[in-house]
């Protein structure tokens, strides 16, 4: 008794260690800055970024079409399975912890010849014919004694109980990789909502600057018509040359050309908008207009220490990185001996209430150990591509860290030149509308030849072009910016109920 006692406590002893490497997060160097100029007074350092930060524009309708995709796009369905299965795989697997209990019951009918030597249960021949209930004697060609067949019912039942003590941790390795897969799937969705949003995001800026860029081209188409009628009138009546008439001609045919390529960009960008939002390939769209959005008054900017805890993308990889550090435990651990117990107990009888009878019952106790001694290297080569692919989800760790930082350095330096570019399109714009007032009261004066009003008039048209390039571009980093910083996901309400992870710190 003392003895099995002292295995019972040895087991548990070995039951708290587990093989294999302990995670710990990989060195980084991490960066004082994103970029080598730093960051002007627009952003304020460590401001908390919103979970619906793209209400920051204040646009109602954009704030809806997002609400929208969030339950209609598919791919947050997909991420949402997603999850839900790395959840109920872990489940299954923390059911290894425990044993397992089998009921079993296994009624019989069976018939054993008499010629067998009087092996019959409960039958045995003395040279004497022996009749049955269900047999009756016989005898074959009259040649020398022999039992009767004999058919008989036999009942088992039985509970059986197994259990694997998890000496050197292989199943808490397994339910540890199943977590981290699970926290994967977890920031994997919580991606999925960033990206759709600002991908929507930039699918209503693109419409507002498509909108406005096919109306002034219209402006444009319209303003040249007019004008080659002029043209030849003039012409006509030979105040201008045929070359004016020319020229205009042209002038019209290159506005022309302008239009079907825009057309074609804001098409697909509204089947563009359809698809992110779950819409139907024939159901409506949104319209929007520059006009409508405004740029948030303050930018935030995360600290490049804390973007590790914000990124979706890094902290799934991060979890790529824990789950392949498990599993080089769990292939250490199949390289060790393996443990098992067993338990059976219940009872078998001819007649179904006899089963439980003292002469009936039966009971087994066994323990099993399996040291593997020969496999031809299989789990040997199999714990090394293991430590291989953890040395490889510490290298895809860390070039996501590079890559976020490297993106968020492009974002700021985007946001950096906007505003230089916006007002330098700005004033590009006001100095062409300038010089084709003057440059038509000129030409209505005769001081001007029409060919420099043709000039005139299509840099007019080209810096308003410019100009709303570089407003919607503005508009675009900005929601870049939001996306590239996490996107405030730690504030849904949902996190603490799919993820045991939390918040980052703050």
């Amino acid at each position: 008794m003392n003895k099995n006692l002292l295995t019972i406590g040895v087991l548990a002893m070995l039951a708290g260690c587990a093989v294999g490497p302990e995670y710990s997060r990989p060195a980084l160097d991490t960066p004082q800055a994103y970029t080598e100029t730093g960051t002007s007074q627009r952003y304020v350092l460590q401001k908390d970024i919103q979970r619906n930060w793209w209400t920051l524009f204040r646009s109602p309708v954009l704030d809806a079409l997002i609400e929208q995709a969030f339950t209609a796009n598919p791919s947050v369905e997909e991420a949402q399975a997603a999850l839900r299965v790395a959840q109920e795989n872990v489940y299954a697997q923390k059911g290894y912890f425990f044993p397992t209990v089998q009921a079993g019951y296994a009624p019989s009918r069976t018939k054993i010849a008499g010629n067998l030597g009087g092996n019959s249960p409960g039958i045995q021949g003395n040279g004497t014919v022996i009749a049955t209930a269900e047999g009756t004697p016989a005898s074959e060609g009259g040649k020398g004694p022999f039992n009767a067949p004999v058919i008989y019912n036999f009942h088992t039942a039985q509970l059986t109980v197994g259990y694997t003590p998890d000496v050197f941790g292989v199943n808490r390795r397994e339910t540890e990789s199943l977590q981290a897969q699970q926290q994967a799937e977890h920031f994997q969705l919580e991606a999925t909502y960033i990206t759709l949003a600002s991908n929507i995001a930039a699918a209503a800026f693109q419409d507002a600057l498509l909108r406005r860029q096919i109306d002034v081209v219209q402006k444009m188409i319209a303003a040249n018509g007019q004008a080659v009628i002029l043209a030849r009138r003039q012409r006509d009546a030979g105040y201008t040359s045929r070359m004016e008439l020319a020229a205009q001609q042209n002038a019209a045919a290159q506005a022309r050309q302008l239009l079907p390529p825009l057309q074609k960009q804001f098409e697909q960008n509204r089947d563009l908008l359809r698809v992110l939002a779950g819409i139907r390939p024939d159901g409506e769209v949104p319209a929007f207009a520059l006009e409508s959005f405004h740029l948030p008054e303050e930018l935030p900017l995360t600290l490049p220490s804390q973007l590790i805890e914000q990124r979706p993308d890094i902290r799934l990889a991060e979890e790529q990185l824990r789950a392949a550090s498990a599993q080089a435990g769990v292939a250490r651990a199949a390289r060790l001996p393996q443990f098992s117990i067993s338990a059976t107990a219940g009872g078998a009888a001819s007649q179904f209430g006899q089963m439980f009878w003292n002469s009936g019952k039966f009971f087994d106790v066994t323990a099993n150990l399996m040291q593997p001694l020969f496999d031809g290297g299989t789990l040997k080569h199999r714990e090394r591509a293991a430590n291989e692919a953890l040395r490889g989800a510490v290298a895809a760790y860390r070039s996501t860290v590079a890559t976020a930082y490297q993106n968020v350095a492009d974002v700021l330096h985007a946001i950096d030149t906007d505003g230089d570019a916006l007002l330098a399109a700005r004033e590009a714009s006001d100095a062409a509308e300038a010089f084709r007032v003057l440059a038509v009261r000129q030409h209505a004066n005769g001081y001007l030849d029409r060919l420099a009003l043709i000039g005139a008039e299509q840099d007019t048209w080209q810096a308003e072009l410019a100009l709303t390039q570089a407003q919607a571009s503005r508009l675009g980093d900005t929601a870049a910016l939001f996306q590239a910083l996490g996107g405030g996901w730690w504030h849904r309400e949902e996190t603490a109920s799919t993820a045991s992870g939390g918040p980052p710190p703050r």
